[in-house]
């Protein structure tokens, strides 16, 4: 399966597990690159990563809550970073309850592909599809 972690750490070759807020190291994965995306974007101080997304449908679509006007402008407006794209295969990842698309990863994996994100903005206003 494809899938999607963003970055603000260009020349990655094989993506690490880190600590963040579970039990134990893992590599934060994606199936879809608009939620790899949010990643670039942080809002709060790291090491804590949060973006207001939900999901509708049967999880499937992401589902972005400005907070308030002109936050998801003020938040990645000018910010660059890297969608890296690794190939996995279904036991090198867990799915994640909370999360539909998310897909930790325990055991480092080799980055086959990467997206240099000049503007994530841009990227968002460009790239996908917003309503309100």
């Amino acid at each position: 399966m494809i899938l999607y972690h963003g970055s603000n750490t260009g020349n990655i070759k094989v993506l690490k597990p880190n600590q963040a807020d579970h039990d134990r190291p893992y590599v934060y994965m994606t199936t879809m690159d608009v939620v790899a995306a949010f990643y670039l974007c942080n809002a709060v101080e790291r090491p804590y990563y949060w973006f207001p997304y939900g999901f509708e449908g049967n999880g499937d679509i992401p589902v972005y809550h400005e907070l308030y006007p002109n936050a998801l402008k003020e938040v990645s407006e000018g910010v660059s970073g890297y969608i890296y794209e690794v190939l996995a295969e279904e036991n090198q990842v867990i799915p994640f309850k909370n999360i539909p698309c998310a897909r930790p990863a325990a055991e480092p994996i080799e980055v086959t592909d990467c997206i240099r994100i000049e503007n994530a903005y841009h990227l968002f206003m460009n790239n996908y599809l917003w309503t309100t």
